[in-house]
């Protein structure tokens, strides 16, 4: 039982560190679902991650695992719960299911979107060519992005 308690533990790091990843090199997409997560649950009701693909749109070759980076840190902040599971309604994800969400407090849902507008997709910063489910993966630095943007400044 010790060992399946590890090996849990390690898996949910590694997911945790995927996710990261995720949140790092498709930042753009990833704030568009969880702007589009809050609006929805502001509206009223619950969300899923297929109310999310079905408001924003990725380009061709973009895989869409990005959006399990979405609620992390909504429902880290106290803005979003879980409320069950549901079965997915996308045909090809063949009724797995999916974490349906309920808004925890709307005030820091509508300060978290006045905070975090959307973002600007830069072609320039794109990392189509790199991998993000490899185990070969480098890790860049926390910082690189913003080491990035501020080279291009004068």
């Amino acid at each position: 039982m010790v060992a399946l308690q590890s090996g849990q533990t390690e898996g949910e790091a590694r997911k945790q560190e995927q996710l990261a990843m995720l949140r790092e090199r498709r930042a753009v997409y990833v704030r568009r679902g969880q702007r589009a997560l809050l609006g929805r649950l502001l509206e009223g009701g619950n969300a899923t991650a297929d109310d999310v693909r079905q408001v924003v749109e990725l380009p061709p070759g973009i895989d869409p695992k990005l959006f399990g980076a979405v609620p992390g840190s909504l429902a880290r902040g106290g803005i979003i719960e879980r409320a069950g599971f549901v079965k997915t309604a996308r045909p090809t994800a063949h009724a797995r299911p999916v974490t349906l969400w309920q808004l925890r407090d709307a005030a820091k849902a509508r300060q978290w979107l006045a905070v975090h507008p959307d973002i600007v997709d830069d072609p320039a910063e794109n990392d189509d060519d790199l991998p993000l489910f490899s185990s070969a993966n480098k890790k860049r630095p926390a910082n690189a992005t913003a080491e990035r943007n501020n080279e291009s400044k004068p």
